[in-house]
């Protein structure tokens, strides 16, 4: 079935409002991930609180057991988070009337003191099985699991947040307590249903789908389990299509033979999931017995049925950032993809972090032991979160695009750890590297050499890198970076001198033109 149909099947249900449903005990969970503070539809009409709460209260009337779950990662990403800080993504949450929510790795990004500040008015079910919050000031805030009475049954919810080596900032989750993932999934899931009688254990996870760095995924958590029915994801961005058997899988077996429902809607709130189950058949869940959905979330409601409260709610925030994402400060040659990890976007990063690294090299003049060359910039593809689209770039898009509090540096780093942290890069198919380099890869993405400057990379030489703190610390799997020695840190957040980096070209009159070719490159063998 698909998005137009199902709304077209709420539609009619209300309108007709048959009694007969009220007979049905079926439970429904509206689920969202990664909405990543998308307040306003993008320039296509997708997404947004508006349209979203518009399908939601669809769903509301016409179903009678809703429970609407969010599994990370609500903020960040937009304007509105940048500026605001939360003042706007949490109330909006507590409007839309979220049941259940858990922690993404981004809702970390200011610190726990000020996630706190936000999350004590949260008047969701708080929910993290994984994360040991004592003497924390989240302390107390989450529960391991809630049970939800629906139709004379017992659904388990479990929170199971993502192991935050090498991805949250050490300082701003200091003193949390990771637990493993399986072990405690797996033994909270069989408490609730040995021992707390549940019919259904539903896990809400932000560990995605996407190997990454031989941490769990919810397929891993799925196969190993033998009392979890279903797992509703986020964190890795994945669309998970209802009924695919192919990479990624709506329904796959556990340690016992059974169905274990996979579902993740992507990224933005462009979609909203919709899970259907049959309360009578939980007995005998068989794939069949799973009724799930993505509902594409668009600009196809009229005025009249958007809410007014959370329409008047938003207006003064968007004032300010429309204000600034329609003032225009350069042009892009090219349409660039925030995702494209080998060319394009993080080309264009990297060697404006070469460039600006000279530029504070050459302003410093080798004073106080500071070297006189810069030899690489690095940029981590995972900063940069939203696309260039051909044409007018305005600020606005620019600070959305890095919207984090990272801080540029300049760090020497031997060339063992340079080609370590590379090696990862090459595994997950890029990373943003300055065009005097190339990471030459077999077929299979396994780093052979690193080529800089037209010869190989020394494993004993020192070289000076610029990037940003936060993959100077080793973050985002780089861990060999975080082996440097740290030699500057600017004073100011990285997107004010990309600012001025974009208005720098366009008062030479010149565009934003990357080279879009990839810079991790096949190895050549002629036999």
């Amino acid at each position: 079935m698909n998005s137009r149909h199902l709304l077209l099947k709420f539609a009619a249900a209300i309108a007709i409002a048959l009694p007969v449903m009220a007979t049905a005990e079926n439970l429904v969970i509206l689920h969202t991930n990664d909405t990543h503070s998308l307040i306003d539809p993008d320039k296509d009409g997708r997404g947004g609180v508006l349209q979203r709460k518009a399908i939601i209260d669809s769903v509301r009337k016409a179903e009678k057991n809703v429970i609407l779950v969010d599994a990370g990662d609500m903020v960040q990403g937009t304007l509105y988070f940048k500026y605001f800080k939360g003042d706007v993504e949490y109330p909006l949450m507590n409007m839309l009337g979220y049941d259940i929510r858990i922690l993404g790795n981004h809702e970390f990004d200011n610190g726990m003191k000020d996630l706190a500040k936000y999350y004590k008015d949260v008047k969701a079910d708080r929910l993290s099985a994984n994360y040991d919050f004592s003497g924390t000031e989240l302390q107390g805030m989450f529960d391991p699991y809630v049970i939800k009475k629906v139709g004379g049954k017992k659904i388990g919810f479990i929170g199971i947040n993502v192991d935050p080596e090498s991805l949250i900032s050490k300082e701003n989750i200091e003193g949390v307590k990771f637990k493993d993932v399986i072990k405690t999934a797996n033994e909270t899931a069989a408490y609730l249903k040995n021992r707390k009688k549940c019919d259904l254990v539903v896990v809400v996870s932000h560990i995605g789908v996407v190997k990454e760095n031989d941490k769990a995924t919810d397929y891993d958590l799925a196969r190993a389990s033998r009392d979890i029915d279903v797992i509703i994801g986020g964190h890795s961005h994945t669309v998970i299509e209802p009924d695919n058997k192919g990479k990624y899988p709506s329904i796959v077996e556990n340690a016992a033979g059974r169905p274990v429902l996979i579902a993740q809607t992507g990224k933005y709130g462009k979609k909203l999931g919709y899970i259907k189950i049959d309360l009578d058949a939980l007995k005998s869940l068989t794939p069949d017995r799973y009724d799930y959905e993505l509902i594409d979330v668009t600009d196809r409601f009229p005025e009249d049925k958007l809410d007014p409260k959370i329409r008047a709610f938003i207006a003064p925030y968007k004032h300010v950032v429309d204000s600034v994402n329609n003032r225009v400060i350069g042009r892009s040659l090219y349409d660039l993809n925030s995702d494209d990890r080998n060319g394009g976007y993080a080309n264009w990063a990297a060697d404006y972090a070469r460039w600006f690294g000279q530029l504070v090299l050459d302003s410093i003049n080798g004073r106080d032991g500071m070297p006189l060359r810069l030899d690489l910039g690095v940029m981590n593809v995972g900063g940069i979160r939203q696309n260039m689209p051909k044409g007018d770039v305005t600020e606005g898009e620019i600070l959305a695009t890095f919207p984090f509090a990272n801080r540029m540096v300049i760090t020497a780093v031997k060339g063992a750890d340079i080609i370590d942290a590379l090696k990862v890069a090459a595994k997950k198919g890029g990373e943003g590297i300055s065009g005097n380099v190339r990471v030459v890869v077999d077929n299979d993405n396994n780093l052979k050499r690193v080529v800089i400057d037209g010869r190989e990379m020394d494993p004993e030489k020192i070289y000076n890198v610029a990037t940003i703190d936060y993959v100077a610390a080793g973050n985002d799997d780089l861990a060999g970076f975080g082996r440097g020695k740290l030699l500057w840190r600017d004073n100011v957040e990285m997107a004010v001198p990309m600012l001025r980096y974009v208005n720098h070209l366009t008062r030479l009159g010149l565009p934003i033109a990357p080279d879009m070719n990839g810079r991790f490159q096949k190895e050549v063998i002629i036999e």
